[in-house]
């Protein structure tokens, strides 16, 4: 599945698109800018100072190209035995003040907004994108998971400190890709040989990663919009499986002291598995033996069909919650698609609850007692992650919906060829190839999915994100 751009060019509804971005914001109540006392403590605040001094690890990061608020930072080693993994997360509870004016607020926030026109932070910038993110070639409070890996990717030990690092590389996915893809050596070098054992290791447990084609709204550098879906590239895998090992370290340290915040998801019942079946077979893909995991890791990427698939198994990946527990540890706390036990804990720039979860498992690392403003908050994290992971989702859906509208603004009254992804009733969702665009449309009786079907553009309302086709 390739790349692919739809561009909304210069227009009236390109003028009328970015006044429909702008007053979505409104609509979703997401908080704009900090309030004063916030940009004061976040400008007053200062870190931790660590005991420990690894500034002379080679570490690198990998994100976005011109990502600032940059959460992990890398550093892989290959040992006698296997390999050595050092993974430093930015230290924010060492920057913020518990119940403090910044505490207060990234509570109300939840997480970073990601919108078309720019992003809406948790932590004021001066934060998140500059003193305590681990940009390169300066010093960096951090808190660095060390990883002892055997032959095989199977983690034999592990430990979390508090520690000043100093990031050598601000590296991004494509360059790093092509880097890995000519044979260079560089800090990622090793990180195929690492991510293949660790997609092995997930095989085993029997997790299963879904991998859909990201679907994003970027902003041109002449105030244009577009929409870009793309697979992910080999070395996102790669570099996921580096957070995943992390999450899953995260949740055995609050496991074994009885207090923490799970990630959970549980296990697709019989029926949705059967209905997954019975749609890979309208397909022509039929999943007849092995995991749903297994059978999703060997689809083969190029078919075009696979979107339909991969589509369809989304109905597997559901019910995502989080799992506060104090005193005791839950019974059964595997996270399904992972087949394991998982927290948040690499991500603390941009998600409220990884915050706790470092502080906490920092704390049981060292042998300390718990934090008493974590352990006092603990309950209050799932709301506050789950209103704003509602708030995320429908601002990211409303402005895919009016890009969507303006790219098929032209088109209204013309005819456009789209494939059928999944049947709903009289209706199907739909994909075009260009403009990319996906909509629920009328479809031929007999169609399935997978099927070309032609469609007229019969109107696109950009304010409201809301197009409509005839056959």
């Amino acid at each position: 599945m390739p790349q692919r751009r739809s561009h909304v060019a210069p227009s009236a509804a390109q003028t009328e698109l970015a006044s429909a971005l702008a007053a979505l914001r409104e609509t979703l109540e997401a908080p704009l800018d900090f309030p004063a006392d916030v940009i004061a403590e976040a400008e007053a605040a200062a870190a931790v100072a660590p005991e420990l001094d690894l500034r002379e690890i080679a570490f690198a990061t990998l994100d976005p190209e011109g990502s600032r608020d940059l959460d992990q930072a890398f550093h892989l080693e290959r040992t006698e035995t296997g390999y050595t993994v050092r993974y430093a997360i930015a230290d924010v509870p060492g920057f913020v003040v518990p119940d403090g004016a910044v505490d207060v607020e990234a509570r109300r926030r939840g997480q970073t907004l990601y919108a078309a026109d720019g992003t809406i932070p948790l932590h004021p910038r001066v934060l998140s994108e500059d003193r305590a993110s681990l940009l390169a070639d300066v010093d960096r409070p951090a808190l660095v998971w060390t990883f002892t890996l055997d032959s095989v990717g199977v983690v034999s030990e592990f430990r979390l400190q508090r520690a000043l690092i100093r990031s050598r590389a601000q590296l991004d996915y494509a360059t790093t890709q092509e880097s890995i893809d000519r044979g260079e050596d560089g800090p990622a070098a090793l990180l195929p040989e690492i991510g293949a054992l660790r997609l092995e290791q997930e095989r085993l447990r029997g997790g299963a990663s879904l991998n859909l084609p990201d679907e994003e709204v970027v902003r041109n550098d002449d105030g244009t919009y577009a929409i870009e879906r793309r697979s992910p590239l080999p070395v996102e895998e790669w570099n996921a499986q580096l957070s995943l090992m992390t999450g899953m370290a995260a949740a055995a340290l609050m496991l074994d002291a009885g207090v923490g915040i799970l990630r959970t998801m549980p296990e697709p019942d019989e029926a949705a598995f059967e209905t997954f079946r019975h749609q890979t077979e309208a397909l022509g893909r039929p999943w007849t033996s092995g995991t749903y995991g297994d059978y999703l890791r060997a689809l083969d990427r190029a078919d075009p069909l696979t979107l339909p698939v991969l589509e369809a198994a989304s109905s597997l990946f559901r019910g995502a919650g989080y799992l506060v527990f104090d005193g005791q540890a839950p019974e059964d706390a595997v996270q399904a698609a992972i087949g394991a036990p998982y927290a948040h804990a690499t991500a603390p720039l941009r998600r409220l609850v990884d915050r706790w979860v470092l502080a906490i498992c920092l704390a049981v690392s060292n042998g300390d007692p718990i934090p008493a403003w974590a352990r006092s908050s603990l309950a209050q994290l799932p709301a506050l992650m789950q209103e704003s992971g509602q708030r995320a989702s429908r601002l990211n859906a409303a402005t895919i919906n009016r890009v969507e509208a303006a790219l098929l603004t032209p088109l209204i009254g013309s005819t456009v060829a789209a494939t059928v992804i999944e049947l709903r009733g009289e209706r199907a969702a739909v994909q075009l190839a260009d403009p990319a665009v996906t909509a629920t449309a009328p479809i031929p009786s007999g169609a399935r999915p997978g099927d070309v079907v032609q469609l007229r553009v019969v109107s696109a309302d950009i304010a409201e994100g809301e197009v409509e086709f005839a056959l």
